[in-house]
């Protein structure tokens, strides 16, 4: 927990999430330490201040359930509006454990990409924590999971800063953002 403590430290704005046992649901809860020390559930949805560009990078701390299915993680541009329909999804990451897979798309201009599926390996085990960084880089997105390269992924979305939306959701616990 110093990372998270060094972080708010050093003035950078800490992520809300939602309270997987709050009765209220999906409403923030503070962001106390106390608050940021407790297991949060998926779905979550937050701002990437400034958006993406090259050298900025989100990390993603996690918990895979102990019996999953599968998860998905994207950067997106907004969250979307009933009025204002999909938004355009820069990345989406979906780690399917039955075909021990991590599946990856775009969805650009009211289509989706075919989704692209080699990986040198598979990750993710049931009940265990996870680090996974992506990483901006001029031309594509660089995701690893704990500090081993998983894959590249080109960028299909531009100006990049219009990708400013981190979602999660699936067989995960969210222990921490960065």
């Amino acid at each position: 927990m110093a990372e998270a403590h060094g972080a708010a430290a050093r003035g950078r704005k800490k992520w809300v999430f939602p309270d997987k046992n709050s009765p209220e649901g999906n409403k923030p809860v503070g962001t106390s330490e106390k608050d940021a020390k407790k297991k949060q559930a998926a779905p979550f949805r937050g701002h990437i201040t400034g958006g993406m560009h090259p050298g900025k990078r989100v990390v993603v701390f996690g918990i895979v359930d102990s019996h999953p299915d599968r998860f998905y993680l994207g950067l997106t541009c907004g969250c979307g509006t009933s009025r204002g329909g999909r938004p355009d999804v820069a990345l989406e990451i979906c780690v399917q454990f039955k075909d021990r897979q991590v599946l990856r798309r775009a969805y650009v201009t009211g289509s989706w990409d075919d989704p692209v599926g080699d990986i040198p390996f598979f990750p993710f085990i049931r009940g265990q924590p996870f680090k996974m960084e992506i990483f901006c880089e001029h031309s594509r997105y660089l995701v690893l999971v704990d500090g081993q390269q998983l894959f590249g992924f080109g960028h299909r979305v531009t100006p990049l800063r219009d990708v400013d939306t981190l979602w999660i959701k699936g067989s995960v616990a969210v222990t921490k953002l960065a």
